[in-house]
């Protein structure tokens, strides 16, 4: 229960990235709203997913998690470059984020 806890507090720190961008340097309300509410949603996530799983290797994915979703987001939401040097970074965080998990199975 603690992993899916921390994934979906990553998801919603992408989410909460996402409406940020949408939110212009705070000047659209409706998306700044949004963006507060979903970071404090993450945190609240994640601070009940670290109840059960060590501190370190939380915060680890679920900052892995927020970085690999917003990159994507970026890629595919607002035509960030997709070079080849920059998905094998995503995928050696995405390894990295893997290999936590087994560790900590």
């Amino acid at each position: 229960m603690a992993w899916l806890l921390l994934v979906a507090a990553g998801i919603v720190e992408i989410v909460m990235a996402a409406a940020l961008k949408s939110a212009d340097g705070w000047t659209r309300p409706g998306p700044s709203a949004l963006g507060i509410a979903a970071a404090l949603a993450s945190i609240f996530l994640l601070t009940h997913a670290i109840r059960h799983l060590p501190t370190g290797t939380a915060y680890a994915v679920w900052t892995g998690i927020g970085a690999i979703g917003v990159a994507l987001y970026g890629i595919v939401a607002n035509g960030d470059a997709a070079t080849p040097a920059r998905l094998l970074c995503i995928g050696l965080v995405l390894a990295g984020i893997a290999g936590l998990r087994f560790i900590e199975a």
